[in-house]
């Protein structure tokens, strides 16, 4: 079994949050709550960690996975720019559910875009997955704890049914909101585009941003 750590009264979940950044900032993967889902946490400029990652869930290497950032200035270092757009969207949606794809620096591992030079970042809504990630000084991956092509978790006890002795420690903090994902926008190009809908509507950007944004289909 993992380590699970968990609220008591002798640990709070400051103290929860310390420990999950000392394992991640050892190399250690950890499974952990967002505002949607369970996700799989490890230090995102740790090549072995990342290829732990893909290991545990059983991930093609073809699949990039995204990062969660402590800061919403952490960004800047692992981007080759923000676009006026991509600015709008951070400011009017972060912390939140909203994953925007920058062209990626090249100090980003090439095992995190697949190779696209692209990069996916989200500013969590969810104080413990940000708080780990700042704690840590590194961003955090962001892809779900389960196994490739399983449901996706909302709970700690779903994480150790798919993914148990995988794990390091699971940071257990309760039932998540189990939604969807966080929606994906593509920000590298002239005009934003969704490419996965998930908990911010398009709706809800075009009024809050006034941005012309387009819906993959």
């Amino acid at each position: 079994m993992p380590q699970i750590l968990k609220v008591s009264a002798g640990q709070s979940q400051e103290d929860i949050i310390n420990v999950a950044a000392a394992i991640v900032s050892r190399g250690g993967v950890i499974a952990y709550p967002t505002e949607t889902i369970y996700g799989l946490g490890a230090d995102a400029t740790n090549k072995q960690a990342i290829r732990r990652i893909f290991e545990i869930k059983g991930r093609n290497f073809n699949n990039p996975i995204s990062l969660i950032i402590g800061h919403s200035q952490d960004v800047y270092p692992l981007v080759c720019k923000v676009t006026v757009a991509a600015q709008k969207l951070m400011d009017a949606f972060w912390p939140g559910p909203l994953t925007i794809i920058f062209e990626a620096a090249g100090s980003v591992s090439p095992l995190l875009t697949a190779d696209t030079g692209r990069i996916g970042i989200r500013l969590s809504g969810h104080d413990a997955a940000r708080k780990i990630a700042g704690k840590a000084g590194k961003p955090l991956t962001a892809t779900s704890a389960n196994l490739s092509g399983s449901p996706e978790c909302a709970t700690a006890d779903q994480v150790i049914a798919q993914l148990g002795d995988r794990l390091d420690t699971v940071v257990d903090l309760g039932k998540t909101s189990g939604s969807a994902g966080s929606t994906i926008i593509d920000a590298t190009t002239e005009q934003p585009v969704i490419l996965r809908s998930g908990g911010i509507s398009r709706e809800e950007i075009i009024k809050k941003t006034g941005i012309q944004i387009f819906q993959h289909l």
